[in-house]
């Protein structure tokens, strides 16, 4: 976390900040409800879970509060070193948090993943958290609420609200309760940051998502894109040139497509998403490689960039 207060020139005697994880089993929405908070795209989304695999942290700067929001791989029984690395940044993030929400599907009555995630809220200690049903929308409201009384009994939350993050319904309330429950404090980041993470990164991301979106099975879970070159020219295009990484020889040909057409499709609709968060053009090039069994390699880890710094 920052430790480097922002000074601005006048903040409210009640101003308040700090952090907020958004926390779950994977696929219940919290990069969807990260984004529509903030109103810009700062975390990817598929229908896939596991799709999230760093902590991203998403600021909103208001002139009563500044929320710094975590949006946290879903915890999981991990079976692999990315999976033990994206359960871990999730537990920190608990560990690091002001507020907790704990986002649910509540279409679908708990599980045994549910309770695992309230087995990490124990661990991390005596901290508010707030209940957020999402995805409201996609069930009628009688099971609605048969399944709220089944999220209410699996621990004692502070706040319980329904949402539904795809259709922004409820969110404002979400953000009271959320600010009424913060410290009273400082700003950490300047007014006008959405995010901590960099252009590469983002748009590495934005290449990933692609690959969930048309990929089905396992192939999309063995995947890492890695940006070998991010540079703007002097007439202001910007070029990238980025490597899709499998781990399998046999995904190659699979993200590839025919006649490079998959990988095209890739390109086309990730240039697109990049172009809207640099509002500048840009000229992506594509590459796929194989590094097998990558997932299972704590080098190959640290290589793509999941690696928890030390404590």
């Amino acid at each position: 976390m920052s430790e480097d207060l922002v000074v601005p020139g006048e903040l409210p005697a009640d101003h308040r900040s700090g952090y907020v994880s958004l926390i779950g089993k994977p696929n219940t929405g919290k990069s969807t409800l990260l984004n529509a908070l903030l109103g810009q795209k700062v975390a990817i989304v598929s229908d896939k879970p596991q799709t999230t695999r760093n902590a991203i942290i998403g600021i909103l700067t208001r002139p009563e509060a500044q929320v710094i929001f975590l949006d946290t791989p879903g915890l999981h029984r991990p079976m692999h070193k990315l999976g033990e690395f994206m359960v871990e940044t999730a537990k920190r993030a608990l560990r690091d948090a002001d507020l907790i929400c704990l986002v649910v599907d509540v279409s679908t009555p708990p599980d045994a993943e549910d309770q695992q995630v309230i087995e990490s809220l124990w661990e991390a200690g005596e901290k508010d958290a707030i209940l957020v049903l999402n995805k409201a929308d996609l069930v009628d409201a009688q099971t609605l609420a048969a399944h709220a009384v089944q999220y209410r009994a699996l621990a004692s939350f502070a706040e319980e609200i329904t949402v539904s993050a795809t259709r922004q319904q409820n969110l404002d309330r979400l953000l009271q309760i959320i600010i009424a429950r913060l410290p009273l404090g400082p700003r950490y980041y300047p007014e006008d940051m959405i995010t901590d993470q960099y252009e590469r990164f983002i748009a590495a991301e934005l290449v990933r998502e692609q690959v969930m979106h048309r990929l089905r099975q396992e192939v999309p879970y063995g995947v890492a894109v890695a940006v070998d070159r991010f540079a703007e020219r002097p007439d202001g295009l910007v070029h990238i040139e980025a490597t899709i990484y499998v781990d399998k020889d046999s995904h190659k040909g699979i993200i590839i497509g025919r006649g490079g057409s998959m990988l095209k499709q890739i390109g086309q609709a990730a240039r697109r998403e990049i172009e809207k968060m640099l509002e500048a053009k840009v000229f992506l090039e594509l590459w796929v490689k194989a590094r097998p069994a990558w997932r299972k390699s704590e080098d190959e880890l640290r290589r793509f960039g999941y690696s928890l710094p030390r404590e």
